[in-house]
Order: structure tokens, then sequence, then C-alpha cells
């Protein structure tokens, strides 16, 4: 038996300047807990701080979003985050939590693909958030 721990994907979003914003959306859309969160003026190095960069803004954050992990950080850009290839996907237990989700979620942003019955879905919808965020909610079969 191996004592080594396999490896961990995570995603690790960057909200350019947002991501306190986003975060608060998180935790009431999906109920999203904090569990270890940084700002750019609390780093232990010096060489961290960048001149002209707010210290109260996000170096680094670490979500909980049911069991995984979702990491975040304001970046150091001054650019639209640009969230583009890829989707989170939640699955959820019934028909009702996905459209409390689906419909918290879009507040703000643009439905991609409604809610609705699929071939392996009773609910299964797309959409983007407010931050451009593309996410998929599904009622697990």
């Amino acid at each position: 038996m191996s004592t080594t721990k396999s490896p961990v994907v995570q995603p690790y979003l960057f909200f350019q300047g947002r991501c306190e914003e986003a975060l608060e959306f998180y935790k009431k859309a999906i109920s999203a807990e904090v569990v270890l969160m940084m700002r750019m003026k609390d780093t232990p190095d010096p060489s961290m701080r960048q001149p002209g960069i707010d210290p109260e803004k996000i170096m680094h954050v670490s979500f909980k979003v049911g069991e995984t992990i979702v990491m975040a950080s304001d970046g150091c850009e001054t650019t639209t985050p640009k969230f583009e290839g890829f989707a989170l996907s939640i699955s959820v237990a019934t028909e009702a939590e996905a459209d409390r989700k689906f419909n918290a979620l879009s507040e703000g942003g643009k439905v991609t693909m409604p809610l609705e019955k699929t071939f392996w879905s009773p609910r299964f919808g797309m959409l983007t958030d407010r931050f451009g965020v593309m996410w998929m909610i599904s009622v697990m079969q």
C-alpha cells in the first residue's frame, strides 16, 4: 500500500480586483465557505508587496463549495478577467436545489442553457455569472 498522496487538481480563479465581491456573491449563491484568506498586506515576504497594489486586495483565498476547494485571488492585472475554455460544474441532489443555485448564480449574469431535462439528468443548465465564470448545474441521477 502506497503512502504517497494522489495529486489534486483545483481551480484557481483570478478576479482582477473583484475577488472579495466574487466571494460574497458565492457565499450567498452557492453557500461557499472561506477556508483561508490572505490579503496583500499580510504577506510575510516584503518583496511580494507591489507598489500601487491596494494592501487590502486578496493575495490568496481558498473557499469550499460542498467538498471542493476552489482557490482565487485579485491577481495583479487590472484588465477584465477572461474565464474561457472551461466551466465549473456543480452536481446537486434535488431539482429544487438545482433551481436555487442556478437562479442565484445567474443573477447579473447570462443564461446560456436554461435548466431542463436531458438524457443524463432531470435538470441541467449552463450560465455565465456576473464575473465571467461559466457554470454547469445538474441534478445527480
